[in-house]
């Protein structure tokens, strides 16, 4: 004898929804973008990512109009001379956007509800990437502009010494950069590349530490402090390794004008693309540790 089963609501219950099965792609990436958005420290951390890039920036501007300047100036990146220390703001907030969750133990809630810790990897992944490069790329914009108004005032006349600075037999008239100039968009848009692939590489090694302090000292050790010790390298070795460093390779993305000093440094997208594998790396690795390890 065949049976049905059904099911009974008594008196002053509620009949719940049956489950709509596995949850899906979006969901995960919903419920992250409420998560990011609902903390303060995001929108801390940004506000002083803004203010920094484009204040340092400006500053550069003004500099630059107290200073002979020659043909190799690059206005450009002397406008976005800010990321230099917003590529660690950024990071910090990689770090958290991982590290947060295991240090309130909420990635154990996380896991319980969504167990399936590739999707949840990759919709953290996605938000706080597109997080983070809608803020670079506005920071980016806006810094540029106003240090290349400040720039626009540039007058070689009233600078000591302003004779000495010839180009072709005359004086640099002009040093600012318009925004269409060969070059400036790529750096700009560059620049705002350069933000979101610092984040995600710290939230990589987030992934990998699960620990908010010592991956924020790993990060800042190797975007700032592994640079500048690399500089201690004999120029032999240095010639051929400070080109490879995450941040040198990175930064020629929101350059615009070519680099042919001593230590040699890639071209601006090969540079780019290095930094972006160093970030896939870490990345990769975290989300594998993820998966096989306890939460």
């Amino acid at each position: 004898m065949a049976t049905t089963s059904t099911s009974v609501v008594l008196p002053g219950q509620v009949s719940l929804p049956a489950s709509a099965g596995r949850a899906s792609f979006m969901g995960a990436v919903r419920s992250e973008f409420t998560k990011i958005r609902s903390v303060r420290s995001t929108y801390w951390t940004l506000i002083v990512l803004v203010l920094v890039t484009v204040g340092i920036g400006a500053l550069a501007g003004f500099a630059a109009t107290r200073n002979p300047q020659g043909p190799g100036f690059d206005a450009t990146q002397a406008s976005l001379g800010g990321l230099y220390l917003s590529q660690l703001i950024i990071a910090v907030l990689g770090v958290l956007v991982i590290s947060a969750e295991y240090s309130s133990g909420m990635v154990r809630t996380t896991l319980t509800t969504f167990p399936y810790r590739g999707t949840i990897i990759a919709a953290k992944a996605l938000v706080f990437g597109a997080v983070a490069f809608v803020t670079g790329l506005v920071t980016c914009f806006i810094s540029f502009f106003v240090g290349q108004a400040i720039m626009s005032t540039y007058n070689p006349s009233t600078l000591p010494g302003h004779q000495h600075v010839q180009v072709l037999g005359g004086a640099v008239r002009h040093i600012s950069a318009s925004i269409g100039d060969p070059n400036v968009l790529r750096a700009i848009i560059g620049g705002a590349l350069f933000v979101t692939v610092s984040g995600l590489l710290a939230f990589g090694i987030g992934l990998l530490l699960r620990h908010t302090a010592g991956a924020i000292t790993t990060v800042v050790g190797l975007l700032f402090v592994l640079t500048i010790l690399i500089n201690l390298l004999p120029s032999s070795w240095l010639n051929h390794v400070d080109k490879w460093m995450p941040a040198v390779a990175g930064t020629q993305i929101w350059t615009t004008v070519a680099n042919h000093g001593n230590p040699p440094v890639f071209a601006p997208w090969t540079g780019f693309l290095v930094f972006a594998i160093y970030a896939a790396v870490a990345v990769i690795a975290g989300s594998i540790l993820f998966r096989t390890r306890d939460a």
